[in-house]
């Protein structure tokens, strides 16, 4: 392949291939030149023209395939628009000889039609410029037309079509010869060419005047006649046609109008003309006169429908202002169709022609019109439903009888009423809370002309206006209660009228099934209304026989209804409703045979309704409360169920006697009963038998409507459409016996089975003509679904008779000319191999169809077996169907070469890709000659036969599957596979059929993910852009959006990009598939460009939601072609002014955003927001912006665009859309919690949000509204929260207005339950209550924490500014401390009784189901028992900061001491809401801690058990921060303590919270209150111990504490045994190093000690400081059995985590380290005598370990020495009595004294010297004696050799002022009598130092400083001890005269010095290294 990417054909590589793989060759260089000639060097291809012209025109003549010469004629045209001109004529002249020539074979065919192609491409591309040769070529063309067959016939009409393209007006004077040639071709048998010429027509009509004026008539008729018999293809292109045409004769373009003075047609003309089509066809006016008065056959479907599209295209084409204009004219024509009576003559026929209808409606309003627009027309509808509802009541109100004319027109009123409310209805729900002016408006009475409607006496209308009203509801919930309310008003005052009480039930059942898609419910007391009107109904439906039917059917309807509230609702009415179905039906066998006797008709009527009624009823109770079938109700159930299934044995009967209008009502309790049978488990009704109506013949499709089955107003509607539209009953009842027989058959024994399956085969004989094949369709859906059933449960279809029987049935069928049932029984058989999957029968199967396939020639058995191979392979499996597998597919590739039938090459390549789908790997071997011939075919079967196109696409992409990644590879044979499969998708991408395109993109995705290196989507973008294959393709650009994202940058379709065309379209589309898969196609382009590209998302964000809905018209998204278009369009401006579609024509202004794509829009926001966050944090920070901004022009920061961001916010959360209001709120939300801490660089000290506290304010304003739904309230509480906890206010008055939002709804939640009307469910109530108080408790939360701080700060604020601020400035900037709790205090004596009725509320609603007993009866505080299912999802989202607040404040009022017991005694008079306990006793003060500390405790503990996954980490936080806080009161402490279980399980609970939950925020928390847990207990020891003390019993001390005597600590009892788990836990987690485990496996590579991350490091000192208090807990025994692993913990971290620092500090976990070792050595158990020996080995050994972890070790250069010696140090210093003489462990110590004073690290020399001095001033002489000895002569030699190397840095010098320092204190310690001795060591070295007047002057800096401190020492030195230094100075002249000079040399500088002095930081004087923890 890589051969043909060449500019010329390569002809020597052609010539080498093979015959077969020339054709692709071809293909594949045609491919390379088309995209190469654009681009090449002009000069090049001019040189090269020649010899290509010569190498295309050749292949004219060889015979190209229909792909290969569109791309042909397509780079001949473009090689000539780019080289010379000069030859083209020729060429011209050449292509119309070939068309002229007179040869018809078939073989020359293809040349024909390739020079066809070549002439239409060069006029399209050159048009003009071809100037006079035009005519002769139309000519030509068209004579060629008369006698062309049906594929030259199209080629030559679209060619035509791009030569009139190309001409323009300039054809002008061959138009009509064309028209007269083509218009009769629209009739022709060949619906390719029917397409064609309607393409063709519809360039005509542009510039052919005669077409929209003169022909206007005659093109109407013509197009009518076209769509008869057509199919889709040809309906759309047809429809496309006539409205265009119509909208131009309506509206004619400019420059066509300005040549030809035209008469325009008027709309009237053009819609009258448009209708004649909907409601006559094509039959025309005048031809037909006699059979017209006839009154002849009605309109067949494809016209209607076509004509029904042809509308769409006409009020698309004159567009969306247009449509404004003109609506009121457009709606009273429409609904004039849909009431003619022509549109109306069978039931069938009306509904068919109410759904065209409707989608006319729809499919404009929908899309065309913007928001306000849609209003207005709202507005219309209901004027024109009332017109109509004035015209009904006349009729029905007129007594006298004098209008006769009446009783047709209200039949015909009530199609017209199904339309407009259908269509009121979708455009209500579509506005959704944007329609709540249309509803409120007074003049238009929505909700009056609607409610008017329930009362039209047909049923069809009554039922449009519940649902209308359902719409209404589901758009605006507030209105649900209301109307309720107002229809359960009017049932009981109308009770005695028919129509009302059926119209009002329709409605209340209508609200009743909208309930679920309102979140907020309804009140839970509607329910027993319900309930009540329903029983009233039925109780007195006898009463009177003229409503008792419709008495009846309500109530049963009503209680239908009711069961789609859900259990939490039907639980409380269960009894009274099984009660009512047992009541219906007689009680025993004998009163059925009693009751068939009796009755009339019409008794009869009665009970068969309200046996489908009940049955109804207890159909919806089982599909919607699943949770309360018990055994026991089933049981119940099943009595009536029973013997409805025996009276429907007796009905044939009753209706021979009493009439057949008695079967709609057996009919109808059939398909009760079955619908119910098929939801209860089948095993509930085995050996009952059931008898399956699936006999009678059925033809209903596409005629669903609301009428046939009222019960689907309130059911759940199917996902993908817009409204129920239920099948007539006969079709429903087959459908639903097709179902059930599918359910039972597998249930039902082998005996039965053969008996339904010889019923059917003797059915099928009987039956004759079209009845039999309705009868064969029936029994075989029944028997598919049947073999279904037997899959799915695994069981086997029977003995050998039963499959006889059954295999005789499908293979009767295989050869059926009805391809339906071929499918059928291919599909049955493939699923009986699957059921009986035994090889043998799998083998007879196959062969069979071998054998016949192999012999028949006939179209229909060979595609009906070629589809049973495929299903046998797709059924069984690859595995299973392995051996047949090579016989298949070489009978199938050769069937798939047949080209005389086209059906077989379909059906056999449809089974041939489901082959290669089963098979998998299997399959690899027969990949190439299937993709060969999967090219071969595409190469030349002509494009009309698209189904044979589709399915070579399905075997593409069946096949690149099983190749898989194997397409990566780079050997021959893939690279083949792979080019192959490219060129099959660039065939398929070039296709007209959007289902071939849509295959071509899948498979290309398919290769995408396979071998993303091979593929450039780039060429798809455009297309998925401005193809109506959009559907697809989104879901195309989801998959490839990281590819697409190169492309979409350099394709400038418009100037908002490819993310602005989708949102564009997400407001002219209305299907729901296609929007959802737009939005995720922009969601994956946002999270790969939005962060780049940000200004311009935003920008995108903030168009959407800015865009007001005043305007009909729109916010345009500007279209900008590129540049190199544009002189072309001048030309073409006036002449293309009024053309196009929608589709294609983007100019057009769009429209404005509705509610949902904002909604999208505000969802973006947040996204964008969080992928900010995750990308950068400079996002997040104003100066770093700004001098990025500064440095790099192109950067994008988030923070610069914050005033955005608020604006979007602000403008969303203050819309009409409650939608949008909640999402508004949380990017608000979002906003606050992300931009809080930015600081604003300008004013230090302030933060960037505080100059948008008014938009904020104002944005929450509105939600707090009393009108306001309580979702948006909750959320705004939240809001509220973050915003005041946020602290970016810190003026009290401006966070007042915020805070008074909160305190207002404070106010409503005291006010307790019933105290406003409601709207909503009581959930509804507690969800807005609960946000409220969490709101409440986050601000208290906060404002404890910045109390707490301020409290913990130095008094004064120390400014952060300069100090030269004035300080009078402080008083208005720095708030008091405690600014927020004032706001709080108020509030709070309320708030923490609310709070903890919340607590208690919650603590109630988690306990386990078998505890429900113990719930209260009548609710909790803010909860009531019916909604409690829902409730506890809210307590759910809200308890944890409540938890936390309630902590705060019992710590803060000491467990609410004050407080306590004046809520106690005032509990009675507090509002009903909080729970009382029935007796009102006073509790004590301890009785009321331990009530809370058990309810606080309880909570926490429940929650840390099992937090669910999905629980926010911030749950847990607070969790476990109220914890701790709680746990810091000292009432707490002693509770926890005397409970020591309780302390156990908690630290249990922890233990597992840690194994689950890996934040460090989360572990540090909970080590916090292990802390505080480990306190208590140490504070209840000392209690203990003190109390013992006092009672004298000084030696029972000993066994306190854990451990007794014995030293055994118990799990599971002991505390200290819980902390150690714990605490080992986290150790070993962060150092893995620890776990001896570890080490001694053999895959243990030891790690170099490494430093902890900060958190890390910061867990592990916790844990290592509650370690060292656990042994205080223990009694001395017992601390004998912990400490040994205490210390071996300890030790090891201090190894493992002593690592130097570049700075010297001491990492945290050693201080905590070093400190525990101090605390455990210097415990009082030391003193203990019980233990002494023990205590001292285990001192020895920890040494020892110390010792040996601090040798040097090369495999730990970096560790820290200094560390390990403080360690040792404090060891000699806390234990120095057990440490006293062992040699072994002293010349240890000394060793490393010794490397570290050697140690050529000046920093490790100082605290050497510093720790030296510590143990040498040791109390006990016998510890510091033999460190003297050994080490102190070190230290001399090494300050004396200093006089040498003077220090050179600050650190070097401050090691010896150190060991001077020891020096000196050594003279100290010596006896008088040693003080010379001692001197004489000291005061020469200090002499050494100084330095001579010459060189003091030059000397560096560090070097003086010595000088300075050897001569301020000797100066102090001196009068210490006067006698021993007049010695050592008298002993030595020359020290003395150094000395001497030295004073002088000073004195004499001491001024200069004196000033210098005050200036130096005092560095030197004082030591330098402070611990940051001091030790010792």
């Amino acid at each position: 392949m890589e051969l043909a990417h060449s500019l010329l054909l390569n002809e020597d590589a052609l010539a080498q291939i093979t015959e077969a793989k020339r054709p692709v060759f071809i293909f594949e260089w045609l491919r390379f030149l088309d995209k190469v000639l654009v681009a090449a060097n002009k000069v090049d291809v001019k040189e090269k023209q020649k010899k290509l012209v010569e190498q295309l025109t050749g292949l004219i003549s060889s015979a190209p395939g229909p792909p290969t010469r569109k791309l042909l004629a397509k780079n001949l045209a473009t090689l000539y628009s780019i080289g010379d001109t000069f030859t083209v004529f020729q060429t011209l002249d050449k292509c119309n000889d070939i068309i002229k020539s007179k040869d018809d074979t078939p073989a020359y065919l293809p040349t024909k039609l390739a020079a066809v192609a070549c002439v239409g491409a060069f006029y399209e591309k050159m048009g003009r410029m071809l100037g006079s040769s035009f005519p002769d070529t139309i000519n030509n063309l068209l004579k060629a037309l008369k006698s062309a067959e049906s594929q030259g016939r199209g080629e030559i009409l679209l060619s035509l079509q791009k030569v009139l393209s190309g001409l323009g007006g300039a054809a002008a004077s061959c138009h009509r010869d064309i028209y007269k040639n083509a218009r009769s071709l629209l009739t022709d048998r060949s619906m390719a060419v029917r397409c064609a010429v309607a393409k063709c027509l519809l360039e005509l009509q542009n510039e052919a005047v005669f077409m929209w004026t003169t022909e206007l008539e005659n093109v109407a008729t013509l197009c009518f006649k076209a769509l008869e018999g057509s199919n889709y293809g040809v309906r759309v292109a047809v429809a496309k046609l006539l409205g265009t045409v119509m909208a131009t004769a309506l509206m004619p373009k400019q420059a066509a109008v300005m040549r030809q003075n035209v008469k325009r047609a008027t709309l009237e003309e053009v819609l009258e003309l448009m209708a004649t089509g909907f409601l006559r066809g094509g039959s025309g006016f005048l031809k037909s006169g006699g059979e017209m008065l006839k009154g002849g056959g009605s309109v067949s479907r494809e016209v209607r429908v076509g004509v029904t599209q042809a509308y769409v295209v006409f009020v698309t084409t004159l567009g969306g202002q247009w449509l404004e204009r003109n609506f009121a004219t457009f709606l009273s024509h429409v609904l004039d169709l849909v009431s003619h009576p022509r549109a109306t003559q069978t039931h069938v026929e009306a509904v068919y022609s109410r759904r065209c209808v409707s989608f006319m409606l729809r499919a404009t309003l929908g899309g065309l019109l913007g928001e306000k627009a849609q209003i207005a027309a709202g507005k219309e509808i209901c004027q024109a439903i009332s017109k109509q509802m004035r015209a009904v009541e006349a009729v029905v109100n007129d007594i006298s009888g004098e209008n006769k004319a009446g009783a047709g027109d209200v039949s015909a009123s009530q199609h017209v009423m199904v339309c407009a409310l259908k269509e009121l209805g979708s455009l209500v729900q579509s506005l959704s809370a944007t329609a709540s002016p249309l509803i409120q408006e007074p003049s238009v009475g929505l909700l009056e002309t609607v409610t008017s409607v329930l009362l039209h006496p047909s049923m069809a209308a009554r039922l449009a206006a519940a649902w209308c009203l359902r719409c209404v509801a589901v758009a605006l919930p507030y209105q649900l209660t209301p109307l309720l309310d107002r229809c359960a008003e009017r049932i009981n005052n109308l009770k005695s009228s028919p129509e009302a009480v059926s119209g009002y039930s329709f409605a209340m059942a209508a609200l009743l099934g909208g309930v679920h898609q309102c979140p907020l419910g309804i009140p839970h007391t509607k329910g027993k209304l319900v309930v009540s009107i329903a029983e009233d109904l039925l109780r007195t439906a006898a009463q009177n026989s003229r409503l008792s039917l419709q008495r009846t059917q309500a109530g049963w309807l009503l209680l239908g209804a009711l069961m789609t509230l859900g259990p939490s609702l039907v639980r409380y009415h269960l009894p009274k409703m099984l009660l009512l179905w047992r009541n219906v039906f007689p009680r025993s066998q004998k009163e059925l045979e009693a009751e068939k006797a009796r009755g009339d008709s019409f008794t009869w009527q009665v009970t068969l309704e309200g046996r489908a009624g009940a049955l109804c009823a207890m159909r919806s109770f089982v599909a919607h409360c699943p949770e309360l079938l018990t055994e026991d109700v089933i049981r119940r159930l099943m009595t009536p169920i029973e013997c409805a299934m025996t009276m429907m044995s007796h009905v044939p009967a009753i209706i021979k006697v009493h009439g057949a209008h008695l079967k709609a009502s057996a009919a109808m309790v059939r398909l009760r009963l079955y619908d119910i049978l098929a939801l209860l488990p089948p095993k509930t009704y085995e050996g009952k038998s059931v008898t399956c109506a699936l006999l009678q013949p059925n033809s209903a499709s596409g005629s669903g409507a609301l009428e046939h089955d009222p019960s689907s107003i309130y059911l759940r509607v199917p996902v993908g459409e817009a409204i129920p539209g239920p099948l007539p009953l006969g079709v429903s009842v087959i459908d639903a016996s097709v179902a059930l027989f599918g359910v039972v058959f597998p249930h039902v024994s082998f005996k039965h089975r053969l008996q339904m399956l010889d019923h059917f085969a003797e059915c099928i004989k009987q039956a004759k003509g079209v009845r039999q094949q309705a009868v064969q369709l029936n029994i075989f859906t029944a028997v598919l679904s049947a073999l279904k059933g037997l899959a799915e449960n695994k069981s086997t279809l029977g003995p050998e008779e039963v499959r006889k029987s059954a295999l005789a049935l499908v293979m009767g069928a295989l050869d059926n000319p009805n391809p339906i049932l071929r499918c059928a029984a291919g599909e049955a058989l493939g699923r009986m191999a699957q059921v009986v999957g035994e090889a043998t029968f799998i083998a007879r199967m196959a062969q069979t169809s071998f054998d016949k396939l192999k012999s028949a020639r006939d179209v229909v058995s060979r595609t009906g077996h070629s589809l049973a191979l495929g299903c046998l392979h797709r059924y069984v499996g690859g595995i299973g169907s392995g051996q047949h597998l090579k016989t298949s597919v070489s009978i199938l590739l050769a069937l798939a070469q047949d080209g005389s039938s086209h059906e077989v090459q379909t059906w056999a390549l449809h089974s041939l890709a489901l082959i290669v789908d089963s098979s998998g790997p299997m399959y690899r071997g027969y990949v190439e000659p299937t993709l060969s011939l999967v090219l071969t075919l595409l190469l030349t079967v002509p494009p009309s036969h698209t189904e044979v196109h589709q399915c070579l696409g399905r075997c593409l992409g069946a096949l690149i599957t099983t190749v898989g990644p194997e397409l990566q590879g780079n050997g021959a044979t893939i690279s083949t596979i792979r080019s192959s499969c490219l060129v099959g998708c660039a065939i398929m991408q070039d296709h007209s059929d959007s289902l071939v395109q849509a295959a071509a993109i899948s498979c290309l995705q398919q290769l995408h993910m396979f071998a993303p290196r091979h593929v450039n989507l780039s060429s798809l973008v455009p297309c998925l852009c401005l193809s109506p294959v959009a559907a697809s393709c989104c879901s195309g650009l989801r998959q490839q959006r990281q590819h697409c994202n190169q492309s979409v940058h350099d394709l400038n379709i418009t100037e908002t990009g490819l993310e602005g065309v989708l949102f564009g379209m997400l407001d002219r589309e209305t299907d729901r598939k296609l929007c959802s898969d737009i939005h995720d196609t922009l969601g994956h382009m946002l999270s790969s460009l939005a962060v780049e590209k940000l200004s311009h998302w935003l920008k995108l964000c903030k168009d959407v939601l800015a865009a007001t809905t005043d305007v009909g018209g729109a916010v345009v998204f500007e279209v900008q072609k590129d540049e190199e278009d544009s002189e072309k369009k001048d030309e073409m401006d006036d002449d293309t002014m009024f053309t196009g579609l929608g589709e294609d024509d983007k100019s057009k202004p769009s429209v404005a955003p509705r509610w949902v794509t904002r909604v999208f829009a505000a969802d973006c926001l947040c996204r964008i927001i969080l992928l900010c966050e995750n990308a950068d944090k400079t996002h997040f920070d104003l100066a770093a912006a700004r001098s990025a901004q500064a440095k790099n022009v192109k950067g994008d920061l988030l923070v610069l665009h914050l005033s955005d961001l608020i604006r979007m916010a602000f403008m969303a959360a203050t819309d009409h859309s409650n939608q949008l209001r909640m999402a508004g709120l949380q990017a608000l939300e979002d906003i606050i919690k992300k931009f809080a801490s930015v600081p604003e660089p300008e004013f230090p000290g302030h933060v960037i949000l505080e100059q948008y506290q008014a938009n904020v304010g104002a944005a929450l304003r509105p939600a707090f509204s009393p009108d306001t739904p309580s979702d948006i309230t909750a959320k705004a509480c939240q809001v509220c929260s973050t915003w005041i906890g946020s602290g970016v206010v810190s003026d009290l008055n401006d966070l007042r207005r915020v805070h008074n939002l909160l305190v207002s709804s404070l106010d409503k939640v005291q006010a307790g339950k019933g105290s406003s009307s409601q709207l909503y469910s009581e959930s509804a109530t507690t969800m807005e209550k609960l946000a409220v108080l969490k709101a409440w408790a986050e601000v208290y939360v906060v404002a404890m924490k910045i109390k707490k701080e301020a409290e913990s700060k130095p008094a004064k604020p120390v400014r952060s500014g300069d100090d030269d601020e004035d300080e009078e400035d402080l008083g208005t900037d720095v708030l008091p401390p405690d600014s927020l709790i004032t706001l709080v205090q108020p509030e709070l004596p309320s708030l923490s009784r609310l709070w903890l009725a919340m607590l208690r509320d919650y603590a109630l609603l988690t306990l386990p189901a078998e505890f429900s007993s113990q719930l209260p009866p009548d609710g909790g505080a803010f909860y009531t028992p019916e909604t409690i299912d829902t409730a506890r999802l809210h307590y759910r989202s809200s308890w944890a900061p409540v938890l936390h607040a309630v902590a705060l404040w019992l710590n803060s009022t000491g467990f609410g001491a004050g407080v306590g017991q004046e809520e106690v005694s005032s509990a009675p008079s507090k509002p009903p809401g909080l729970p009382q306990g029935g007796s009102t006793t006073i509790k004590t003060f301890e009785e009321s801690v331990k009530d809370r500390m058990h309810l606080m405790l309880g909570v926490s503990i429940e929650f840390l058990c099992f937090p669910r996954p999905e629980e926010p980490i911030e749950h847990v936080m607070s969790c476990l921060r109220a914890l701790c806080t709680l746990l810091e009161t000292p009432c707490a402490k002693t509770h926890i303590a005397d409970d020591q279980l309780l302390a156990v399980e908690l630290l249990n609970v922890l233990h597992r919270l840690l194994l689950t939950r890996d934040p460090p925020a989360v572990q540090l928390q909970v080590t916090a209150v292990v802390q505080e847990t480990i306190r208590a207990a140490h504070d209840h020891l000392q209690r203990q111990k003190t109390a013992k003390e006092e009672d004298g019993e000084k030696d029972s001390q000993a066994s306190l504490g854990e451990g007794g005597d014995t030293g055994e600590l118990v799990p599971g009892k002991s505390l200290v045994f819980a902390a150690m788990e714990l605490l080992v836990f986290i150790l070993v987690r962060h150092l893995p190093q620890l776990n001896t485990r570890v080490k001694e496996s053999p895959s243990h590579v030891p790690l170099r000690p490494q430093r902890l991350p900060e958190k890390s490091a910061r867990l592990v000192a916790n844990a290592v400081s509650i370690l060292a208090e656990l042994p205080s807990l223990c009694s001395p025994a017992g601390s004998m059995t912990i400490l040994p692993t205490v210390l071996f913990l300890v030790t090891g971290v201090l190894k493992e985590t002593a690592v130097k620092t570049p700075d010297n500090s001491v990492p945290v976990p050693v201080a905590a380290a070093l400190q525990s070792i101090k605390t455990i050595f210097t415990s009082p158990i030391a003193r203990m005598e019980s233990v002494q020996t023990q205590w001292t080995s285990l001192v020895r050994s920890s040494l020892a370990s110390v010792l040996e972890y601090s040798q040097p070790d090369e495999s730990r250069p970096d560790m820290d020495e200094v560390s390990m010696l403080t360690a040792i140090t404090l060891f000699l210093l806390s234990a120095s009595s057990e440490l006293v003489g062992v040699t072994v462990l002293q010349k240890g110590c000394m060793d490393h004294f010794r490397n570290a004073l050697n140690s050529s690290d000046p920093w490790v020399q100082a605290r050497c010297y510093q720790l030296l001095l510590s143990v040498f001033q040791h109390s006990s002489r016998a510890l510091s004696t033999p460190y003297i000895h050994a080490l102190a002569p070190l230290m001399v030699e090494k300050l004396k050799a200093v006089e040498r190397s003077r220090p050179g840095t600050a650190a070097e010098l401050q090691a010896v002022q150190e060991g001077i320092r020891v020096l000196e204190n050594l003279v100290g310690m010596g006896e008088d009598q040693n003080r010379v001795q001692l001197l004489a060591l000291l005061v020469p070295t200090l002499v050494s130092y100084l330095l001579d007047e010459n060189s003091i002057s030059s000397a560096p800096q560090v070097s003086k400083g010595l000088h300075e401190f050897a001569l301020q020492n000797l100066m102090r030195i001196g009068p210490l001890y006067p006698a021993a230094f007049k010695i050592v100075i008298g002993a030595a002249p020359e020290l003395k005269t150094r000395l001497e000079s030295a004073i002088r040399a000073n004195q004499a500088s001491s001024k200069a010095k004196a000033a210098a002095r005050q200036a130096q930081p005092a560095v030197q004087a004082a030591p330098t290294i402070k611990l940051k923890t001091s030790f010792f």
